[in-house]
């Protein structure tokens, strides 16, 4: 880890950048031109002459738009509201001029306005590695638990009803508390809605106010999934028990969700073009409105400050109303300060390998075996009795080329006919570049890393045989393809368990720190993210490829999209368990339970180093379901505590407003400073100042464990400060019972980098641990 200087130029350097696209978002060339906004407004202000919301939302709306031709404007001023909001979030989403959007900032009751935001997607071993198919973790999950009343609400792209995943036997009536509805369009039916999927919404005006009418013809305008994206994370949070599952003969064995007995409720928010936040933020609303328990939200959109962040402010409210939010953390690492989705009251999911892989390997000319992974699987083969000519289109420097990078129309057939073609990885997906090599006339491709991502290995479906390698063993190749007359041939070798080390953090898992908060660690834990096999959309081939015919009921991806509903999946198990629970609670249980060391019994490793990796990369550490049922003390918060961490945000009240008018909260200032927010991550931070050598951070936990439970303190040693708990000892007499301790860090020399550690509460069942980061701001 870079030194706190170089950090702190980091942050200045995002937060310039953040605020200069904050600019391009709210600033338009031509002041005419309308855009898509969304206005915040105070619930409270609502004047007695306005017999609803929404009436009265419209008037405010109305009263700013610029003057018409009398012929348009009844239909001008009805197109320009696209959404009402009424739950998570108050307010409106409308089409205005930059002009009329300032206007109505202006207006009594309104909190804030946002500019539409456009998001990203966040691209069957992973129960059994998590044990969840042992059978003593039957006993733990039993059927006769209230699994089945557990609604996850997945903002996606969407649901494939007809995959086995989402099959209904055996399931109980739906819930009473659910409100829901199954909203019909092209593709889908009244009848596609089921025991298990129990609703279905789709959200399109800002996608449609932004990018034009969605083509219907070429895409379902309705709830049916042919991105496999949607279907995919489903699938992984609450899908079926499926035997004999596999993808072209990998990784078979039986698929099921993390809550197979959960219910699965589809918001189709993503489409062709991207996501939009005045969608996901209406399809939040109605969520929590149509009364889900868990939200799984596998996007991101970058990060703005609390009070700038729609997706943050909506699932505050979400929260408030006893919901659980995980939201992935991005695929922008190994970049350090990559994260999005950062707010404490969301949970924050890093990715992790398994001990799964799929092996395949390149045989050079010289008779050298270089292992990489592949997931091909077709009817062109290579002969692994004969070698072919191999070729690099590059120049073996540090920045590829081009044609190196096999992008579309790069590629000379006359050059590549029959040869396995090396291509670097970058600016276009894995998968095309091969099909670029076969529509050439090349017969193979060796897919290369990069420095970006270093030597970990994603295995794709490709459509001719295709092997990718690391960084390093990259090099060797392309080197050896520099000389004359090389050759190579590939083999695929099936799959392989029992992989180690595993797990480790995955090289494009976003890292930390977090730099609106530093005393907030993210992300929270990592959970498993990489070659995920799990339900696909029947209207596209697994490399999602137009012209990929292949068709099969399930798909393997990899992304911390697929590690999000990991951890919702385990959420909705654990609210089963203990519907009493608040979100924290749950999101404490996963966290102080979480393990940090692989199956060789070393500390979790970084992929893209191959070094120990710190609670920066991984969080808490990896979820461990079995122990998360049974934590034995919570780190619990409740909305006004958050509400109080962003009361030491710098936060002017206009802007707390944007939280606390939800409840007419009002800051307390119980807090000292953000660090002493009740989390259950330990993150402390010096200012600059040097005189101050001691910092006190304050911890409340609460016993769900036996009612007489004694608990001891460990904590590590650190180099550059004495750390010193007060009361080293918990006695508790009662179930529930709270009781409070200090953290007292007192600096010994101050060091240039953070440094990692832990504290743990023990009482000879319970190991609770929380990880520790001290970090010493220093002076630009």
């Amino acid at each position: 880890m870079a030194g706190i200087l170089i950090l702190k130029c980091l942050f200045f350097l995002v937060s310039v950048c953040l605020a200069a696209n904050l600019a391009i978002c709210t600033t338009s060339n031509i002041p005419n031109t309308k855009k898509t906004y969304i206005i915040q407004i105070d619930k409270w202000a609502k004047p007695d002459v306005f017999i609803d919301h929404v009436k009265w939302y419209s008037s405010l709306v109305k009263s700013v738009l610029a003057s018409r031709p009398e012929r348009e404007t009844a239909r001008d001023e009805e197109e320009r509201i696209l959404y009402s909001y009424h739950t998570a979030f108050h307010g409106v989403a409308a089409q205005l001029t930059e002009e009329e959007a300032s206007k109505l900032q202006a207006q009594h009751g309104v909190l804030a306005v946002f500019p539409e935001t456009k998001y990203q997607l966040h691209t069957t071993r992973s129960p059994l590695f998590l044990g969840l198919d042992r059978e003593d973790s039957n006993k733990l999950w039993s059927d006769k638990l209230a699994d089945h009343n557990v609604i996850v609400g997945v903002l996606d792209t969407g649901i494939w009803p007809e995959s086995p995943s989402f099959n209904e036997t055996g399931m109980t009536p739906i819930p009473a508390h659910w409100k829901g509805a199954c909203e019909t369009g092209r593709g889908f039916e009244k009848h596609h809605c089921s025991k298990k999927i129990v609703g279905a919404r789709v959200f399109y005006r800002g996608y449609e106010a932004a990018s034009g009418k969605i083509n219907e013809r070429g895409e379902y305008k309705s709830a049916r999934d042919q991105d496999g994206h949607g279907t995919h994370t489903a699938g992984t949070v609450a899908g079926s028990v499926v035997r004999g599952a596999n993808l072209l003969g990998y990784a078979y064995g039986t698929a099921r969700g993390m809550a197979p007995g959960a219910r699965i409720a589809a918001y189709k928010v993503c489409w062709v073009g991207g996501c939009f936040s005045s969608d996901i933020l209406s399809a939040v609303d109605q969520a929590v409105a149509d009364g889900v328990n868990v939200l799984s939200i596998s996007l991101g959109g970058g990060v703005s400050s609390y009070n700038r962040d729609s997706l943050s402010i909506a699932a505050f409210g979400a929260m408030e109303k006893g919901v659980f939010v995980s939201c992935s953390a991005g695929n922008g690492g190994p970049d350090p300060i990559s994260l999005t989705n950062v707010s404490p009251w969301i949970t924050t999911v890093g990715a992790s390998t398994m001990d799964r892989d799929f092996p395949a390997t390149v045989k050079l000319g010289t008779g050298k075996v270089i292992t990489g992974a592949s997931l091909y699987k077709g009817r062109r083969n290579l002969s692994t009795e004969k070698q072919y000519s191999l070729i690099y289109l590059g120049n073996n420097s540090s920045s590829p080329m081009p044609s190196s990078l096999c992008l579309e129309g790069t590629l000379d057939g006359a050059e590549v006919a029959g040869k396995i073609v090396i291509c670097d990885r970058g600016i276009s997906p894995r998968v095309q570049k091969g099909q670029v090599v076969k529509d050439a006339g090349g017969v193979g491709m060796i897919l290369t890393n990069t420095a970006a991502n270093g030597e970990e290995l994603v295995a794709d479906s490709h459509l001719l045989p295709a092997v990718a390698v690391g960084e390093t063993e990259g090099k060797l190749i392309k080197h050896y393809a520099s000389g004359r007359n090389a050759t190579a041939t590939l083999k695929f070798l099936g799959t392989k368990l029992g992989i180690r080390p595993s797990p480790v953090v995955a090289a494009f898992s976003s890292r930390g720190p977090n730099f609106l908060t530093l005393e907030i660690l993210k992300p929270d834990m990592v959970a498993p993210g990489v070659n995920i096999l799990a339900a696909w959309t029947g209207a596209l081939g697994p490399s999602s490829l137009p012209t990929d015919q292949r068709r099969t009921n399930f798909n393997i991806l990899s992304g911390t999209s697929m590690s999000c509903p990991h951890v919702s999946g385990i959420a909705a198990l654990l609210k089963a368990r203990h519907p009493d629970w608040s979100p924290a609670a749950i999101k404490s249980a996963l966290m102080t339970t979480a393990y940090v060391h692989d199956n060789t019994y070393n500390s979790l490793k970084d992929s893209s180093t191959a070094t120990p990796s710190t609670p920066y990369d991984h969080g808490a550490g990896h979820i461990n379901p079995r122990k998360a049922v049974d934590p034995g003390l919570v780190y619990d918060i409740g909305a006004q505590d958050y509400f109080e961490f962003l009361c030491t945000q710098q936060l002017s009240p206009s802007q707390l407003m944007v939280f606390g008018k939800f409840s007419n909260r009002t800051c307390h200032h119980s807090l000292a400073n953000p660090g002493d927010l009740n989390y259950p991550a330990i993150s402390a931070v010096f200012p600059e100042d040097a005189k101050v050598s001691t910092l006190t951070l304050h911890r409340t936990v609460t016993n769900v464990g036996s009612s007489i439970s004694n608990y001891h303190v460990r904590v590590s040693s650190f180099k550059g400060a004495v750390v010193k708990v007060e009361p080293s000892r918990l006695n508790f007499t009662s179930k529930h019972q709270k009781l409070s301790y200090k953290v007292v860090f007192e600096t010994k020399s101050r060091q240039k980098a953070p440094e990692f550690g832990s504290l743990i509460w023990k009482d000879g069942t319970h190991k609770v641990r929380s990880p520790i980061v001290i970090t010493w701001l220093a002076s630009i």
